[in-house]
């Protein structure tokens, strides 16, 4: 059944005219009839008694009603979901990044909030190397990473660099110190990240070409639970700068560079290339770059 023939059904038995009805959908008395018969030759059942001079509907015009209006609300609100998407009313973005990277968002995730409250931001917890998959596996619309995918079919902004920062109590020896040498750490105390990064494969080259011990003494599972631990004076550790740099800028923590140690590292948004994204993530991704 055409859905145009059946609002015609549903503006003649309101109007309990044809000739009206077809004032009121703009067409001619004749293509109102035609619309109602073609109707009726496919159900093989009269819709309208033509006895009556007010537009009497049959039983079985009664019956066909009430699923015509519930068609035709069900287009209506089929189109108004699809402008709320558009007009960001309503929606979700959904993105993937790791302990690190989540660090990145947290400013673009509030300022994104604060124009558009009405978008659900579903940040899902993701191993850095197996984020390209979980896009191309259509798990999430975006993905953080601080590296350039190989993936051909994925795509990569960057958005942002970050660096490694040897953080320490505000009582630590070194604490007044800006810059300090992989040779003045070697007496140190360090907590660590348990999982393997390319952050940790590197800080380990560079203490070991410059004969300096690197003296691990706790590991732990999170990089909250490391910055914890170094507040309260429990030794001295390297971590990405984003993950720190509030407690940095609050003074709970101090944050040195180590001149040998300028591991820049570029944070990329990442999506399936050529992916026809919604109108939420299209929005988060352009935010995103404007505030890179």
């Amino acid at each position: 059944m055409d859905i145009h023939e059946l609002e015609v059904l549903i503006v003649v038995a309101e109007e309990k005219s044809f000739s009206r009805a077809a004032e009121v959908l703009h067409r001619t008395q004749p293509a109102v009839s035609q619309g109602i018969s073609r109707l009726e030759a496919e159900l093989g059942e009269k819709l309208f008694d033509r006895s009556s001079k007010d537009g009497t509907l049959t039983h079985a015009g009664e019956v066909l009603l009430d699923y015509a209006k519930q068609l035709v609300n069900t287009r209506t609100a089929a189109k108004t979901a699809i402008r709320d998407l558009k007009d960001l009313q309503h929606g979700k973005v959904t993105i993937s990044a790791n302990e690190h990277t989540v660090f990145y968002l947290l400013p673009v995730i509030n300022e994104f909030k604060n124009r558009h409250p009405l978008i659900k931001i579903d940040v899902r917890r993701g191993v850095a190397s197996r984020i390209p998959k979980e896009i191309m596996a259509r798990e999430v619309e975006l993905g953080v990473i601080s590296f350039k995918p190989k993936d051909k079919f994925v795509r990569s902004i960057a958005v942002s660099v970050d660096e490694l920062v040897l953080i320490v109590a505000p009582s630590h020896r070194l604490a007044n110190r800006k810059t300090v040498s992989v040779k003045d750490l070697g007496i140190e105390t360090f907590i660590a990240h348990n999982a393997p990064s390319p952050y940790r494969e590197q800080v380990i080259e560079k203490f070991a070409k410059h004969k300096t011990k690197l003296n691990i003494a706790v590991e732990m599972p999170s990089l909250e639970a490391i910055k914890r631990l170094v507040e309260l004076g429990a030794g001295a550790a390297l971590v990405p700068k984003l993950t720190a740099q509030n407690e940095i800028a609050s003074g709970i923590l101090k944050g040195l560079s180590v001149k040998e140690m300028k591991f820049e590292r570029k944070l990329h948004i990442v999506h399936r290339r050529n992916a026809v994204l919604s109108h939420a993530a299209k929005v988060f991704l352009k935010l995103a770059k404007e505030m890179g």
